[in-house]
């Protein structure tokens, strides 16, 4: 047979497969399709791959979180008020007891099922209910264990139990919490290493002075809500909570931030029912940053020894005055610290409300001043030229408003006195008098110039915005009555409707003893902080002397002198100190009670401390006066404040080195 196939010569033409433009044309939107399904498919298995990676991840892994020990809170000297004890529990790992828990199981059910094997009538638990009862029996006797080796009876909760079986079976279960340190040593000789029966040991507050400046450093509470920053894996994971605790009042809430902790934790890989098998991940948690505090714990203890021989309530303040730390704060009745750690119960509670003991009285409580408000009157009267040295008052032992007679302090007439003598005897009459010439506005400008009125911005929470310099206006507003002269007579002597706290008052006197307006009181330490300057008082030399003079007098031999019976004066050998008094009333329901103050600064010639004292009469009638109660409080202080610090305690000079010195 001849080939088909023959050269180019023959005339025939050779067909070439695939060479057609149209068939190419054709073919090309079919391969990018081709593609485009086909990088569709790798992409939806990469995604189902991962998606299925996240929820495997989600299944099979846990997150707990435990929280950093908070930092710990000093005296301005490195004594420790605030600090953390370990707390010890006996607790149970559940995961560990799953093949006990189990042949606890099958023992009742091979019971159920013998008493059913010879015919008895009974109701047979469901299998859910064998494994709780099993899961109850095997935990009970492990408590039971642990009760013996200690000597006691708790109980077990079953529906504790069951609540934390459902919802935290990850975290060990508290067999007995708080154990105290000998049991904690006996329980440990006791167990065997790999025993699902461990003890646990946290952090919990500890208040080494217990109620001392109780309401400046405050409490903490449990805390469930931990949290840790983003850099921390597992967010998407279902998380647990080791419980913490935050601050709740005082220093413990104001410096949060600082305090607190910084969480860590692990990451787990569990089993199908929640069990941790192994550990993926984990941080160590931090303590937090610890809190240097402006506060001399012998200053205060020493405010407070005194102050509770009282039995009444009270605040105590003391300042350091060229910076404004505060080296005192002190209120009564005030708690133990240590019946909040790990929790405060509901007899704690009861006890603390039954005493009014939860007011913070250095910035919470309102008190008219008294004549301690005398000294700002004083300096009004004086800027306004109504009140000098040479002023004087013919007091006949009461003063006439109207047809109203308001009394001298005492009942007595003073006679004819000038200024320094009316500063230290509280002559009330020549306040009278010099108060209703200067008025009632220029009174309430000069207080409000001085910081009352207004709060002072101590780093401590809820501090009270409701203390009251009144003026004309205001009663108009207030009340819709005008204002009328007995309201400036009141005003002038310290009554009517001012209402000041005494931690102002402290900052008055830090503010008086630099001649300047204003002291921002601290409550942390800062060794390089500057003395503080703010606008200056204006006074005159010979106008500053007075006041001092009036001061010192009434430490010496004026109204603060009738205080003491183990103490003969206010005076402190070498301690120059210029004081003064106040009593105030207050009508109750069970009649009038007295608030008794007194206020100083010292040393005179180099002020380095400002004192405001307050205690509360308890008893209508009885006599609560500043000299008798408030003064031995400062002196105290001022006492413990020069052994301390013989060296600032000046060499005695002269009148005229102390006004140079201004």
């Amino acid at each position: 047979m001849a080939d088909n196939i023959t050269d180019g010569s023959s005339g025939m033409v050779e067909t070439h497969k695939g060479s057609n433009p149209r068939l190419q044309f054709f073919y090309i939107p079919i391969a990018i399709g081709f593609m485009t399904l086909a990088i569709g498919l790798v992409i939806q298995q990469v995604l189902r791959s991962d998606l299925a990676h996240e929820k495997e991840k989600a299944q099979s892994q846990r997150r707990i979180l435990v929280p950093g020990p908070r930092g710990n809170i000093y005296d301005r000297n490195g004594e420790l008020l605030v600090g953390n004890r370990p707390r010890f529990s006996a607790v149970l790992y559940l995961d560990e007891l799953r093949a006990e828990i189990y042949r606890e199981y099958v023992e009742i059910r091979k019971a159920y099922r013998a008493v059913e094997a010879v015919g008895e009538d009974v109701d047979v638990p469901s299998s859910t209910q064998m494994t709780e009862i099993a899961r109850f029996t095997v935990v009970d006797r492990y408590l039971q264990k642990v009760n013996h080796a200690l000597g006691r009876e708790t109980e077990l909760n079953a529906r504790n139990l069951r609540r934390h079986f459902n919802a935290q079976r990850i975290l060990p279960y508290n067999l007995i919490e708080d154990l105290e340190p000998d049991e904690y040593a006996r329980l440990l000789e006791q167990l065997p290493v790999n025993s699902p029966l461990q003890v646990y040991t946290t952090s919990t507050r500890y208040y080494p002075h217990d109620n001392t400046a109780s309401h400046v450093l405050g409490y903490v509470a449990a805390n469930r809500d931990i949290e840790v920053d983003e850099e921390f894996p597992g967010a998407e994971l279902m998380t647990f909570r080791m419980v913490g605790s935050e601050g709740r009042n005082g220093l413990e809430t104001q410096f949060e931030s600082k305090l607190q902790g910084e969480a860590g934790g692990t990451v787990y890989r569990v089993n199908s029912v929640g069990y941790r098998v192994e550990s993926l991940q984990r941080r160590l948690p931090v303590q937090g940053e610890n809190l240097i505090t402006s506060l001399d714990i012998d200053l205060q203890l020493a405010a407070e020894k005194r102050m509770r021989e009282y039995e009444m309530a009270g605040a105590a303040v003391a300042l350091d005055v060229n910076t404004g730390e505060v080296l005192v704060m002190a209120s009564v009745p005030d708690y133990n610290l240590n019946d909040f750690s790990p929790s405060l119960s509901q007899a704690a509670v009861d006890d603390i409300n039954a005493r009014g003991a939860w007011l913070n009285r250095p910035i919470q409580g309102l008190y008219p001043p008294g004549s301690s408000f005398k000294i700002l009157v004083t300096l009004a009267g004086m800027r306004a030229g109504t009140i000098g040295p040479d002023t004087e008052t013919n007091c006949g032992g009461y003063y006439r408003v109207g047809r109203r007679l308001f009394p001298c302090h005492d009942g007595h007439a003073h006679g004819q006195i000038k200024l320094h003598t009316a500063i230290a005897k509280s002559c009330n009459v020549f306040y009278y008098e010099h108060g209703l010439e200067t008025g009632a506005q220029a009174l309430a400008d000069e207080a409000r110039r001085l910081g009352f009125g207004s709060v002072t911005g101590i780093e401590l929470p809820h501090e009270s915005e409701r203390t009251l310099i009144p003026d004309p206006a205001w009663k108009k507003e207030r009340r819709g009555q005008s204002w009328v002269p007995g309201d400036t007579a009141n005003m002038s002597i310290g009554q009517g409707d001012v209402l000041v706290t005494p931690l102002q008052m402290a900052t008055f006197m830090a503010s008086l003893a630099r001649g300047q307006t204003t002291t921002v009181p601290h409550l942390t330490h800062d060794p390089e902080r500057a003395v503080q300057r703010t606008a200056p008082l204006g006074l005159s030399p010979a106008n500053y002397a007075a006041v001092l003079e009036g001061m010192e007098e009434c430490t010496i031999s004026g109204t603060s002198r009738t205080s003491f019976t183990t103490i003969k004066s206010m005076r402190i050998p070498g301690l120059r100190v210029a004081g003064k008094t106040g009593t105030a009333q207050k009508r109750t329901a069970k009649g009038t009670v007295n608030f008794a103050w007194f206020i100083c600064f010292a040393p005179i010639e180099r002020p380095q401390v400002a004192i405001a004292v307050m205690v509360e009469g308890d008893t209508p009638g009885e006599e609560t006066g500043g000299g008798s109660f408030s003064a031995p409080v400062a002196h105290d202080i001022l006492a413990k404040w020069a052994e301390k610090f013989p060296e600032l305690i000046p060499a005695p000079s002269s009148e005229a080195a102390v006004l140079a010195a201004r």
